[in-house]
């Protein structure tokens, strides 16, 4: 996990993301995924820069599969971004950089 990264569980989402005054953008990913481990670079690099007008969060699919199930997630990596408590952005599966901040730009800003 990077420095601007925080570490979800099931056990904090609830405060950590769903109660968050800012908007949350969630790398849900695994050891085992390829993918996962292209993309977790980026979502580092998001996080240092969003730093201040977003919180970057990683939960293991692993660990914490009932989070998974909540928001029917049946690939990874998954990010998604909630804003107000609501998940508004999905994006599944490896995609570069560009493309996932076109995507949540306009919901941090």
């Amino acid at each position: 996990m990077g420095k601007k990264t925080l570490e979800v569980t099931q056990s904090n989402f609830k405060s950590a993301v769903l109660d968050s005054e800012k908007p949350v953008l969630v790398d849900f990913w695994a050891e085992w995924c390829g993918p996962c481990k292209m993309i977790a670079p980026i979502v580092d690099e998001l996080a240092a820069e969003y730093d201040g007008k977003m919180v970057v969060g990683k939960l293991d699919a692993d660990a914490h599969g009932s989070v998974l199930q909540q928001y029917k997630i049946m690939g990874i990596p998954t990010l998604i971004l909630f804003k107000n408590g609501e998940p508004v952005v999905r994006i599944t599966g490896y995609q570069p950089k560009d493309k996932i901040v076109s995507r949540i730009q306009q919901h941090v800003l």
